[in-house]
C-alpha cells in the first residue's frame, strides 16, 4: 500500500466521540449474554470516559423506566431489569456446563 493510499484510508476512517465510544460500551454490556440471563450488570467507568459523557449516558439509563440504577462507592454503576414480556423470559439453568455436555458435540 502507497503513502497516498494509507494517508487517504486514515482519512475516510471516522473516529468515535467519547460519547459514542461510552454507548457502545454500555450498549455491548447490556446486551452481552451473560447480562441478559442474569438480568444485571456493573458498569466501571473508565479513566478515558469524560465527566460530560458519563453524566449523559447515566442520565439516558435513569429515564428508561425498565432500568433500575444503583450507584457504588467505587464510581461503577449497577443497572437491574426484568424481563419484559414472558417471550423474552430465560428458562434458568442450574449449571450450564451440564447442559453443554448432554450435547453431542457439532463436528
Amino acid at each position: 500500500m502507497s503513502s497516498q493510499e494509507k494517508s487517504r484510508s486514515q482519512k475516510d476512517r471516522q473516529v468515535l466521540t467519547g460519547l459514542e465510544r461510552l454507548s457502545l460500551r454500555v450498549s455491548s454490556m447490556i446486551n452481552h449474554p451473560v447480562a441478559q440471563i442474569q438480568r444485571w450488570v456493573t458498569i466501571h467507568r473508565l479513566d478515558t470516559d469524560g465527566e460530560r459523557e458519563w453524566e449523559e449516558v447515566m442520565g439516558l439509563l435513569s429515564e428508561t423506566e425498565c432500568i433500575d440504577m444503583t450507584f457504588n462507592d467505587d464510581e461503577s454503576v449497577t443497572l437491574r431489569w426484568d424481563p419484559q414480556g414472558e417471550e423474552e423470559r430465560v428458562a434458568e439453568v442450574e449449571n450450564l456446563f451440564e447442559v453443554a455436555m448432554q450435547e453431542p458435540a457439532p463436528f
